[in-house]
């Protein structure tokens, strides 16, 4: 009998995942993995610092789906496939365990990406997964039963079975490939994006991260709570991520120009602020406001937020005007700044859009045009907020891939 063989388009977490399980389970099956860049499981290795958040510690399946601005129908169905507690249980039984952090992430106990991706590698090379580099598809055409890739260095190769695990793509024009097989597409824009605040001076404050505040973007509904970071260009950190992800396709249109409003102490609003300021000029009148905060803000933050409230140096809480308080109050409650532009976050950027989910069957991953096409990972129109969501769409997605292909091919692919 003729061995089959499984092409798979994308040597990402995605791809990796469907290439090695669909090789476990079938090893008569030849599988390769086709690679456009001479890199392997590149967004694996720079994920989270270089320590890769593999998942995230949420095990109710309806809370997890909650955690995707895009797709969460399909992958609610998805994950009762393959959930977060399978990839723990995968990762795990072959020697790499994963820890869980405060705030829910999940990374390998070595605290290096290092260890998942040679986890992946030991696994492909075990059930013996050919991988190419630097072949990138421009074609795909249907041949008899199976299909005919080429690739931009003129090579062509015959598969029996297909799976399009080729990542997020920036522009339209990269989807052409596809398109030609009848599917279509969600324009791509960008997510999980940093904030640019050209020449306003809280870039002065960069290194200073805050645990807990609120952001909203006017005009819209969009509004986040947690950490922020502020950087040498405007601001960063989960919470301007998590914004980022829910407004990804709002913000692209207005081309990245809004106006940001910040509660610093959100436990407050801006009238409770005002009874509080007023309170602490009751009660320490000698003191200054600028030798300590009520709100435990990093002193810098708070020194800034006092000047910008127009705060002399040395002033004492007794000393602190009505219309003083009234500035400081609005400006700790509803601090605005101009966003101009978005800085790219490339540890975890992805994009927003892909082929059209109402074309690919949740439950096995296949394309509902062709019976041996298959598609896993970010090009779909499926992207999580930062915290390792993303992978688990990549390892679900995958495994779910290898296992409908498994039974394509053992029911002599006929279904």
């Amino acid at each position: 009998m003729t061995q089959k063989t499984l092409a798979v388009i994308g040597g990402g977490a995605a791809g990796f995942f469907c290439a090695v399980n669909a090789a476990r389970l079938d090893p008569s099956l030849e599988v390769i993995v086709f690679e456009k860049t001479s890199k392997l499981l590149s967004k694996v290795r720079i994920s989270g610092g270089g320590r890769c958040n593999v998942t995230h510690a949420c095990f109710d399946i309806a809370e997890m789906s909650l955690k995707y601005p895009r797709g969460r129908n399909f992958i609610r169905k998805s994950f009762y496939h393959f959930f977060t507690s399978d990839t723990i249980e995968w990762f795990t039984s072959r020697g790499v365990p994963l820890k869980e952090e405060a705030d829910g992430r999940m990374f390998p106990e070595t605290d290096s990406s290092a260890t998942i991706i040679e986890c992946l590698l030991a696994e492909a090379n075990h059930y013996k997964v050919s991988i190419r580099m630097n072949r990138e598809v421009v074609r795909v055409e249907k041949k008899d039963a199976g299909w005919i890739v080429q690739f931009r260095n003129e090579e062509r190769i015959y598969a029996d079975v297909l799976c399009i695990a080729c990542g997020g793509y920036a522009k339209d024009a990269q989807f052409e490939w596809l398109t030609s097989l009848g599917h279509n597409y969600e324009s791509p824009v960008p997510s999980l994006f940093t904030f640019n605040i050209p020449g306003n001076n809280i870039n002065s404050l960069m290194g200073i991260s805050v645990a807990g505040i609120k952001v909203k973007i006017a005009g819209t509904k969009l509004e986040e709570s947690g950490p922020v970071l502020i950087t040498h260009w405007g601001l960063s950190g989960p919470v301007i991520l998590r914004l980022s992800a829910w407004g990804a396709k709002e913000l692209a249109k207005k081309d990245y120009r809004f106006l940001l409003q910040i509660n610093w102490v959100p436990s407050l609003h801006q009238q409770s602020m005002q009874e509080t300021l007023q309170q602490r000029r009751t009660d320490f009148p000698s003191h200054s406001l600028f030798e300590k905060n009520p709100f435990l803000l990093p002193a810098r933050l708070w020194e800034y937020i006092l000047q910008q409230s127009e705060i002399k140096p040395g002033t004492r809480w007794a000393d602190l005007s009505s219309s003083g308080l009234n500035k400081l109050a609005k400006f700790l409650c509803n601090h605005e700044l101009e966003v101009r532009g978005k800085t790219t976050y490339k540890e975890e950027f992805v994009t927003a859009g892909g082929i059209v989910l109402s074309e690919i069957d949740a439950n096995t991953m296949r394309s509902k045009l062709h019976s041996n096409l298959f598609f896993a990972g970010e090009i779909l129109d499926v992207d999580g907020i930062t915290g390792g969501f993303n992978f688990q769409h990549a390892w679900t997605s995958g495994w779910v891939a290898a296992n409908a292909i498994h039974k394509y091919m053992k029911s002599g692919s006929k279904t």
